[in-house]
C-alpha cells in the first residue's frame, strides 16, 4: 500500500515537471513567433525556438512555408540582416544545419539527407607574409536551391551556389559551384582495396 502511494506521488511530480517544461517551451515559441521578422507557417514542426539562433540575441528574416519538417538535432542560424526563405513541403533529416549570414532560399518539395550543411559565407582571409583568418569578418554570397531537389547525406553547400530545379546531389559532395537543373551530381571517389 505504501509503495503504491509512493509511486502515485512520484508519477504526479513527474507529470507536473513535464507539464511545466512544455508550458515554458510553448511560451518561448510564442515569444519567438511574435517577432515581426519571423513568418513561420503553423504546420512547422517541431515548435522549438531553440533550433533558431542569431547573433547577440538578434535574428534575421525567416520565412517558412507550410509542411516544413525538421528531424532531430538540426540548427538554423540566421544573422541580423540575413534572409532565409524555405518553400512548401521541405524536409530536413537529422543533424542538418543552415548558417545564413546573407541569403538562403530553398524551393518547394526539396528534401535533405542527414548531416547536410549550408554556408552562405566564408571567413575573410588576409594575405600578407602569412595567411590570417579573420574570426569576425566574412565574405558572403547567396545560396539558392531549386524545387524538387534531393540533397544527399553529409553534403556541404557553400556560398554563391545555385542548384537548379529537379537536381540530385549525391551523398558526401562538397558543392562550391552552381549546378544546372535536372542534374545528378555524385562524389566519384575511387576506393582502393589492398590485401596485406
Amino acid at each position: 500500500m505504501f509503495t503504491k502511494l509512493k509511486n502515485n506521488i512520484a508519477q504526479k511530480i513527474i507529470t507536473l515537471v513535464e507539464n511545466n517544461d512544455k508550458r515554458k517551451k510553448q511560451e518561448k515559441w510564442n515569444i519567438f513567433m511574435s517577432k515581426p521578422n519571423i513568418n513561420i507557417h503553423p504546420s512547422f514542426s517541431p515548435k522549438d525556438a531553440d533550433i533558431f539562433k542569431g547573433e547577440n540575441n538578434q535574428i534575421g528574416n525567416i520565412t517558412i512555408s507550410e509542411n516544413f519538417l525538421l528531424r532531430e538535432y538540426c540548427n538554423i542560424v540566421v544573422f541580423p540582416n540575413a534572409d532565409l526563405r524555405i518553400g512548401k513541403s521541405v524536409f530536413f533529416n537529422n543533424y542538418c544545419s543552415i548558417n545564413c549570414l546573407d541569403k538562403i532560399e530553398i524551393g518547394n518539395d526539396t528534401i535533405f539527407g542527414e548531416g547536410v550543411r549550408l554556408y552562405d559565407h566564408n571567413h575573410l582571409i588576409e594575405k600578407g607574409e602569412k595567411l590570417f583568418v579573420e574570426k569576425e569578418k566574412y565574405m558572403t554570397s547567396p545560396i539558392k536551391i531549386g524545387k524538387n531537389c534531393w540533397i544527399g547525406s553529409n553534403t556541404v553547400i557553400l556560398k554563391g551556389v545555385t542548384i537548379g530545379d529537379n537536381s540530385i546531389i549525391g551523398a558526401g559532395c562538397v558543392i562550391h559551384k552552381s549546378v544546372p537543373e535536372n542534374t545528378i551530381m555524385k562524389n566519384s571517389q575511387n576506393l582502393i582495396s589492398q590485401t596485406l
